[in-house]
Protein backbone atom coordinates (compact mmCIF):
# COMPACT_ATOMS: atom_id res chain seq x y z
CA UNK A 1 0.00 0.00 0.00
CA UNK A 2 2.83 2.60 1.34
CA UNK A 3 4.56 1.92 -2.92
CA UNK A 4 0.60 2.55 -4.24
CA UNK A 5 0.80 5.50 -2.18
CA UNK A 6 4.43 7.12 -3.32
CA UNK A 7 3.70 6.29 -7.00
CA UNK A 8 0.19 8.57 -6.51
CA UNK A 9 2.47 11.40 -5.48
CA UNK A 10 5.35 11.30 -7.75
CA UNK A 11 2.51 10.93 -10.73
CA UNK A 12 0.88 13.85 -9.16
CA UNK A 13 3.82 16.14 -8.19
CA UNK A 14 5.29 15.54 -11.90
CA UNK A 15 2.04 17.40 -12.53
CA UNK A 16 2.61 20.45 -10.78
CA UNK A 17 0.04 22.34 -13.20
CA UNK A 18 -2.71 20.15 -12.75
CA UNK A 19 -2.04 19.43 -8.86
CA UNK A 20 -2.28 23.44 -8.61
CA UNK A 21 -5.73 23.45 -10.82
CA UNK A 22 -7.10 20.75 -8.33
CA UNK A 23 -6.21 22.30 -5.31
CA UNK A 24 -7.97 25.84 -6.01
CA UNK A 25 -10.98 24.00 -7.32
CA UNK A 26 -11.52 22.90 -4.08
CA UNK A 27 -9.78 25.61 -2.28
CA UNK A 28 -12.35 28.40 -3.69
CA UNK A 29 -15.42 25.99 -3.48
CA UNK A 30 -14.93 25.84 0.31
CA UNK A 31 -13.93 29.44 0.42
CA UNK A 32 -17.06 30.37 -1.06
CA UNK A 33 -18.76 28.58 1.22
CA UNK A 34 -17.13 30.04 4.22
CA UNK A 35 -17.71 34.12 2.68
CA UNK A 36 -21.51 32.95 2.45
CA UNK A 37 -21.88 31.80 6.18
CA UNK A 38 -19.26 34.58 7.54
CA UNK A 39 -21.50 37.16 5.57
CA UNK A 40 -25.49 36.20 5.51
CA UNK A 41 -25.43 33.72 8.96
CA UNK A 42 -23.47 36.77 10.53
CA UNK A 43 -26.32 39.29 9.28
CA UNK A 44 -28.84 37.18 10.62
CA UNK A 45 -26.93 36.92 13.98
CA UNK A 46 -26.93 40.73 14.25
CA UNK A 47 -30.56 40.49 13.93
CA UNK A 48 -31.24 38.45 16.08
CA UNK A 49 -28.69 40.09 18.57
CA UNK A 50 -30.15 43.44 17.89
CA UNK A 51 -33.74 42.49 18.32
CA UNK A 52 -32.84 40.54 21.76
CA UNK A 53 -30.93 43.67 22.64
CA UNK A 54 -33.70 46.07 22.05
CA UNK A 55 -36.95 44.52 21.60
CA UNK A 56 -37.15 41.24 23.18
CA UNK A 57 -34.49 40.49 25.28
CA UNK A 58 -33.27 36.64 25.89
CA UNK A 59 -36.65 36.31 27.00
CA UNK A 60 -39.97 37.82 26.57
CA UNK A 61 -42.90 37.69 28.80
CA UNK A 62 -46.59 38.47 27.34
CA UNK A 63 -50.26 37.65 28.35
CA UNK A 64 -52.35 35.24 26.05
CA UNK A 65 -55.14 37.64 26.01
CA UNK A 66 -53.55 41.51 26.03
CA UNK A 67 -52.47 43.05 28.63
CA UNK A 68 -50.58 41.47 32.05
CA UNK A 69 -52.61 42.77 34.84
CA UNK A 70 -50.46 41.20 37.56
CA UNK A 71 -48.06 43.85 39.13
CA UNK A 72 -44.81 44.24 37.25
CA UNK A 73 -43.00 45.42 39.89
CA UNK A 74 -43.63 42.47 41.72
CA UNK A 75 -42.94 40.49 38.51
CA UNK A 76 -39.61 41.57 37.80
CA UNK A 77 -38.56 41.38 41.48
CA UNK A 78 -39.23 37.73 41.62
CA UNK A 79 -37.32 37.35 37.80
CA UNK A 80 -33.94 38.85 39.29
CA UNK A 81 -34.13 36.80 42.01
CA UNK A 82 -33.47 34.30 39.53
CA UNK A 83 -29.49 33.27 39.23
CA UNK A 84 -29.61 33.40 35.25
CA UNK A 85 -31.45 36.85 35.28
CA UNK A 86 -29.18 39.86 35.17
CA UNK A 87 -32.48 42.48 34.55
CA UNK A 88 -35.99 42.68 33.80
CA UNK A 89 -37.89 45.62 32.76
CA UNK A 90 -41.79 46.03 31.65
CA UNK A 91 -42.75 47.86 28.44
CA UNK A 92 -46.25 49.00 27.31
CA UNK A 93 -46.79 49.74 23.70
CA UNK A 94 -49.64 51.62 21.63
CA UNK A 95 -50.28 53.26 18.02
CA UNK A 96 -50.95 57.15 18.70
CA UNK A 97 -50.38 60.50 16.18
CA UNK A 98 -47.81 63.42 17.05
CA UNK A 99 -47.77 66.32 15.75
CA UNK A 100 -45.31 69.55 15.72
CA UNK A 101 -46.77 73.04 16.47
CA UNK A 102 -45.73 77.03 16.47
CA UNK A 103 -47.96 79.75 17.08
CA UNK A 104 -50.78 77.81 17.87
CA UNK A 105 -50.34 76.31 13.83
CA UNK A 106 -49.78 72.66 13.03
CA UNK A 107 -46.35 72.33 11.27
CA UNK A 108 -45.81 68.51 10.86
CA UNK A 109 -47.46 65.45 12.14
CA UNK A 110 -47.36 61.82 11.63
CA UNK A 111 -48.55 58.35 13.14
CA UNK A 112 -46.08 56.27 14.93
CA UNK A 113 -45.87 53.61 17.45
CA UNK A 114 -45.87 54.81 20.92
CA UNK A 115 -43.22 52.76 23.14
CA UNK A 116 -43.72 52.77 27.16
CA UNK A 117 -40.49 52.37 29.44
CA UNK A 118 -39.41 52.23 32.90
CA UNK A 119 -36.42 54.40 32.80
CA UNK A 120 -34.73 52.93 36.00
CA UNK A 121 -34.99 49.20 35.01
CA UNK A 122 -35.06 49.44 30.92
CA UNK A 123 -31.61 51.00 31.11
CA UNK A 124 -30.30 47.69 32.48
CA UNK A 125 -32.33 45.22 30.41
CA UNK A 126 -31.92 47.07 27.31
CA UNK A 127 -29.63 48.72 24.95
CA UNK A 128 -31.95 50.98 23.58
CA UNK A 129 -30.61 53.96 25.70
CA UNK A 130 -27.54 53.31 24.08
CA UNK A 131 -29.07 54.59 20.63
CA UNK A 132 -29.56 57.96 21.37
CA UNK A 133 -26.80 59.83 19.49
CA UNK A 134 -28.45 63.39 20.07
CA UNK A 135 -29.91 64.39 23.91
CA UNK A 136 -30.25 61.62 26.67
CA UNK A 137 -32.74 58.90 27.17
CA UNK A 138 -36.25 59.29 29.12
CA UNK A 139 -35.51 60.31 32.45
CA UNK A 140 -38.81 62.09 33.34
CA UNK A 141 -42.86 61.95 32.86
CA UNK A 142 -42.97 64.65 30.47
CA UNK A 143 -40.24 63.46 28.21
CA UNK A 144 -40.08 62.04 24.89
CA UNK A 145 -36.97 60.44 22.50
CA UNK A 146 -37.64 60.19 18.77
CA UNK A 147 -36.89 57.46 16.58
CA UNK A 148 -34.52 58.94 13.99
CA UNK A 149 -36.93 58.28 11.49
CA UNK A 150 -40.28 59.87 13.44
CA UNK A 151 -38.20 63.18 13.98
CA UNK A 152 -37.56 63.33 10.03
CA UNK A 153 -41.31 63.16 9.55
CA UNK A 154 -41.94 65.74 12.03
CA UNK A 155 -39.61 68.00 10.33
CA UNK A 156 -36.50 67.25 11.72
CA UNK A 157 -37.73 68.08 15.51
CA UNK A 158 -34.85 68.41 17.70
CA UNK A 159 -33.83 67.90 21.18
CA UNK A 160 -36.01 70.85 23.23
CA UNK A 161 -38.73 70.74 20.75
CA UNK A 162 -42.17 70.58 22.17
CA UNK A 163 -44.32 67.49 20.36
CA UNK A 164 -47.72 66.65 21.36
CA UNK A 165 -49.42 63.27 21.41
CA UNK A 166 -52.48 62.14 20.61
CA UNK A 167 -53.50 58.42 22.10
CA UNK A 168 -56.85 56.69 22.03
CA UNK A 169 -57.58 54.98 25.76
CA UNK A 170 -59.21 52.01 26.44
CA UNK A 171 -62.65 53.76 26.41
CA UNK A 172 -61.99 55.54 23.10
CA UNK A 173 -61.60 58.91 24.10
CA UNK A 174 -58.67 60.86 22.40
CA UNK A 175 -55.98 61.84 25.38
CA UNK A 176 -53.53 64.44 24.65
CA UNK A 177 -49.70 66.00 26.03
CA UNK A 178 -46.93 67.41 25.29
CA UNK A 179 -43.73 66.15 25.87
CA UNK A 180 -40.00 67.78 25.36
CA UNK A 181 -37.99 65.60 22.72
CA UNK A 182 -35.15 64.89 25.65
CA UNK A 183 -33.50 62.95 23.12
CA UNK A 184 -33.32 61.22 18.98
CA UNK A 185 -32.26 57.75 18.87
CA UNK A 186 -30.87 56.03 15.69
CA UNK A 187 -29.80 52.18 15.87
CA UNK A 188 -27.57 50.20 13.34
CA UNK A 189 -30.06 48.62 10.75
CA UNK A 190 -32.83 50.39 12.50
CA UNK A 191 -33.42 47.85 14.31
CA UNK A 192 -34.33 49.53 17.86
CA UNK A 193 -37.04 52.60 18.12
CA UNK A 194 -36.22 54.57 15.10
CA UNK A 195 -39.86 54.71 13.86
CA UNK A 196 -41.22 54.99 17.14
CA UNK A 197 -41.88 57.80 20.30
CA UNK A 198 -40.68 56.52 23.75
CA UNK A 199 -42.04 57.66 26.80
CA UNK A 200 -42.50 57.31 30.34
CA UNK A 201 -44.67 54.26 30.87
CA UNK A 202 -46.28 55.57 33.84
CA UNK A 203 -47.27 58.40 31.48
CA UNK A 204 -48.44 55.99 28.66
CA UNK A 205 -50.52 54.10 31.18
CA UNK A 206 -52.18 57.01 32.45
CA UNK A 207 -53.04 58.37 28.76
CA UNK A 208 -54.72 54.79 28.35
CA UNK A 209 -56.50 54.27 31.53
CA UNK A 210 -54.38 51.14 31.81
CA UNK A 211 -53.00 51.96 34.99
CA UNK A 212 -50.47 49.05 36.61
CA UNK A 213 -50.38 47.19 33.59
CA UNK A 214 -47.85 46.19 30.41
CA UNK A 215 -48.05 44.21 27.51
CA UNK A 216 -44.96 42.55 27.85
CA UNK A 217 -41.47 42.00 30.02
CA UNK A 218 -38.04 41.91 28.68
CA UNK A 219 -35.62 40.05 30.42
CA UNK A 220 -31.97 39.82 30.09
CA UNK A 221 -30.21 37.13 31.01
CA UNK A 222 -26.16 36.82 32.06
CA UNK A 223 -26.04 33.25 29.96
CA UNK A 224 -28.63 33.69 26.81
CA UNK A 225 -27.55 29.39 26.65
CA UNK A 226 -30.00 29.41 29.73
CA UNK A 227 -32.89 30.91 28.28
CA UNK A 228 -34.98 27.94 27.49
CA UNK A 229 -34.39 26.92 30.96
CA UNK A 230 -35.26 29.84 32.68
CA UNK A 231 -38.36 30.06 29.93
CA UNK A 232 -39.65 27.15 31.22
CA UNK A 233 -38.84 27.62 34.76
CA UNK A 234 -40.98 30.77 34.67
CA UNK A 235 -44.02 29.13 33.14
CA UNK A 236 -44.16 26.34 35.62
CA UNK A 237 -43.71 28.75 38.31
CA UNK A 238 -47.45 30.50 37.06
CA UNK A 239 -49.61 27.63 36.00
CA UNK A 240 -52.98 29.61 36.79
CA UNK A 241 -52.00 32.26 34.66
CA UNK A 242 -51.90 32.93 31.05
CA UNK A 243 -48.57 34.04 30.10
CA UNK A 244 -46.44 33.45 27.19
CA UNK A 245 -42.49 32.70 27.26
CA UNK A 246 -40.48 32.95 24.55
CA UNK A 247 -37.02 33.26 23.68
CA UNK A 248 -35.49 36.03 21.50
CA UNK A 249 -35.92 33.72 18.36
CA UNK A 250 -39.49 31.92 19.20
CA UNK A 251 -40.74 35.89 19.66
CA UNK A 252 -39.26 37.13 16.33
CA UNK A 253 -40.30 34.04 14.43
CA UNK A 254 -41.93 35.40 11.80
CA UNK A 255 -39.25 38.15 10.49
CA UNK A 256 -36.70 35.61 11.12
CA UNK A 257 -38.47 33.22 8.75
CA UNK A 258 -37.84 34.62 5.69
CA UNK A 259 -34.44 34.86 6.70
CA UNK A 260 -33.93 31.84 7.44
CA UNK A 261 -35.10 30.81 4.42
CA UNK A 262 -32.83 33.26 1.94
CA UNK A 263 -29.60 31.50 4.08
CA UNK A 264 -30.77 28.17 3.10
CA UNK A 265 -30.99 29.02 -0.58
CA UNK A 266 -27.46 30.56 -0.47
CA UNK A 267 -25.87 27.89 0.98
CA UNK A 268 -27.70 25.56 -1.39
CA UNK A 269 -25.91 27.51 -4.35
CA UNK A 270 -22.49 27.71 -2.09
CA UNK A 271 -22.75 23.51 -2.04
CA UNK A 272 -23.64 23.86 -5.95
CA UNK A 273 -20.42 26.01 -6.34
CA UNK A 274 -18.36 23.07 -4.42
CA UNK A 275 -19.94 20.46 -6.86
CA UNK A 276 -18.22 22.53 -9.61
CA UNK A 277 -14.84 21.80 -7.83
CA UNK A 278 -15.88 18.56 -8.04
CA UNK A 279 -16.30 18.55 -11.98
CA UNK A 280 -13.22 20.59 -12.57
CA UNK A 281 -11.31 17.43 -10.61
CA UNK A 282 -12.84 15.23 -12.52
CA UNK A 283 -10.97 16.95 -15.58
CA UNK A 284 -8.02 17.20 -14.22
CA UNK A 285 -7.82 13.80 -13.17
CA UNK A 286 -8.70 12.67 -16.91
CA UNK A 287 -6.05 14.85 -17.69
CA UNK A 288 -3.73 12.93 -15.61
CA UNK A 289 -4.69 10.05 -16.76
CA UNK A 290 -4.10 10.57 -20.33
CA UNK A 291 -0.61 11.95 -19.71
CA UNK A 292 0.34 8.81 -17.51
CA UNK A 293 -1.27 6.03 -19.81
CA UNK A 294 2.64 4.82 -21.11
CA UNK A 295 3.55 4.74 -16.90
CA UNK A 296 0.37 2.70 -16.66
CA UNK A 297 1.02 0.88 -19.38
CA UNK A 298 4.92 0.30 -17.84
CA UNK A 299 3.18 -1.12 -14.63
CA UNK A 300 0.44 -3.14 -16.23
CA UNK A 301 3.73 -4.86 -18.19
CA UNK A 302 5.53 -5.75 -14.77
CA UNK A 303 2.70 -7.24 -12.91
CA UNK A 304 0.59 -4.09 -11.57
CA UNK A 305 -3.40 -5.33 -11.08
CA UNK A 306 -5.79 -3.18 -12.24
CA UNK A 307 -6.85 -3.01 -8.41
CA UNK A 308 -3.26 -1.24 -7.79
CA UNK A 309 -3.84 1.00 -10.83
CA UNK A 310 -7.39 2.07 -9.31
CA UNK A 311 -5.69 2.54 -5.70
CA UNK A 312 -2.81 5.04 -7.04
CA UNK A 313 -5.24 7.30 -9.14
CA UNK A 314 -7.63 7.20 -5.88
CA UNK A 315 -4.70 8.16 -3.72
CA UNK A 316 -3.82 11.18 -6.12
CA UNK A 317 -7.57 12.65 -5.49
CA UNK A 318 -7.18 12.10 -1.94
CA UNK A 319 -4.36 14.06 -1.96
CA UNK A 320 -5.41 16.02 -3.81
CA UNK A 321 -8.99 16.60 -1.42
CA UNK A 322 -6.72 16.99 1.93
CA UNK A 323 -3.98 19.78 0.62
CA UNK A 324 -7.32 21.22 -0.91
CA UNK A 325 -9.60 20.66 2.12
CA UNK A 326 -7.06 22.49 4.46
CA UNK A 327 -5.95 25.02 2.08
CA UNK A 328 -9.55 26.02 1.42
CA UNK A 329 -10.46 25.54 5.63
CA UNK A 330 -7.09 28.22 6.45
CA UNK A 331 -8.54 30.24 3.62
CA UNK A 332 -12.03 30.15 5.07
CA UNK A 333 -10.74 31.02 9.05
CA UNK A 334 -8.49 33.80 7.60
CA UNK A 335 -11.75 35.35 6.10
CA UNK A 336 -13.74 35.03 9.19
CA UNK A 337 -11.13 35.92 11.01
CA UNK A 338 -10.81 39.25 9.40
CA UNK A 339 -14.17 39.39 9.60
CA UNK A 340 -14.32 39.62 13.45
CA UNK A 341 -11.48 41.46 14.09
CA UNK A 342 -12.39 44.19 11.83
CA UNK A 343 -15.47 44.59 13.18
CA UNK A 344 -17.32 43.92 9.26
CA UNK A 345 -20.54 46.04 8.97
CA UNK A 346 -23.73 45.77 6.54
CA UNK A 347 -23.93 48.62 4.36
CA UNK A 348 -21.50 50.55 6.69
CA UNK A 349 -23.91 50.20 9.41
CA UNK A 350 -25.09 47.01 10.99
CA UNK A 351 -22.48 45.04 12.26
CA UNK A 352 -22.07 41.33 11.38
CA UNK A 353 -22.14 38.78 14.47
CA UNK A 354 -19.39 36.97 13.60
CA UNK A 355 -18.23 33.32 15.17
CA UNK A 356 -16.17 30.59 14.15
CA UNK A 357 -18.66 27.54 13.79
CA UNK A 358 -16.35 24.57 14.25
CA UNK A 359 -19.35 22.17 13.55
CA UNK A 360 -20.21 23.39 10.23
CA UNK A 361 -16.46 24.42 9.11
CA UNK A 362 -15.40 20.36 9.90
CA UNK A 363 -18.48 19.81 7.91
CA UNK A 364 -17.39 21.55 4.75
CA UNK A 365 -13.61 20.58 5.00
CA UNK A 366 -14.87 16.78 4.90
CA UNK A 367 -17.84 17.07 2.46
CA UNK A 368 -15.14 18.61 0.25
CA UNK A 369 -12.53 15.77 0.86
CA UNK A 370 -15.21 13.11 0.37
CA UNK A 371 -16.08 14.79 -3.33
CA UNK A 372 -13.01 15.00 -4.52
CA UNK A 373 -12.39 11.09 -3.37
CA UNK A 374 -16.12 10.57 -5.14
CA UNK A 375 -14.63 13.07 -8.29
CA UNK A 376 -11.95 10.84 -8.52
CA UNK A 377 -13.85 7.61 -8.84
CA UNK A 378 -14.28 7.76 -12.86
CA UNK A 379 -11.09 8.62 -13.77
CA UNK A 380 -9.54 6.07 -11.53
CA UNK A 381 -11.96 3.38 -13.21
CA UNK A 382 -10.61 4.76 -16.78
CA UNK A 383 -7.20 4.51 -16.03
CA UNK A 384 -7.92 0.83 -15.08
CA UNK A 385 -9.47 -0.12 -18.55
CA UNK A 386 -6.29 0.67 -20.58
CA UNK A 387 -4.49 -2.56 -21.96
CA UNK A 388 -0.76 -2.87 -21.38
CA UNK A 389 0.20 -2.58 -25.42
CA UNK A 390 -2.10 0.04 -25.95
CA UNK A 391 -1.00 1.97 -22.79
CA UNK A 392 2.58 1.58 -24.18
CA UNK A 393 1.93 1.85 -27.82
CA UNK A 394 -0.05 6.03 -27.02
CA UNK A 395 3.12 8.13 -26.53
Amino acid sequence: MEYRLQLAKRMLFNKKGSLIGAILAVTIGILVIHVNFVIFQGLYDAFVRDIGNYNTGDILISDKEDYIEKSDLSLVNWLIRIPEVDAATPRLSSQGKAEVTIGGRIIEKTRLPVVGVDPFWDVQASGVHETVSDGQYVFSRNTMVLGSAVAEDLGGAKVGESVKLILTDRWGIEQERRFTVSGVASSPGGQGFDFSAVVHIDTLRDMLSRQGTSDSIMVRLNDPAAAAPVRDFFIRSFPNDDFIAETVEEASEESLAGFRSGIALINLIGYFGMMSSAFAIVTIQMMLVNGKTREIGVMRSIGAKRRDILIVFIFQGMIIGAIGAGAGTAAGLGYTFYAKETRMSFNDSLELEVTYNWEKISQTALLSFALTIVASLYPSYRATKLLPVEAMRTV
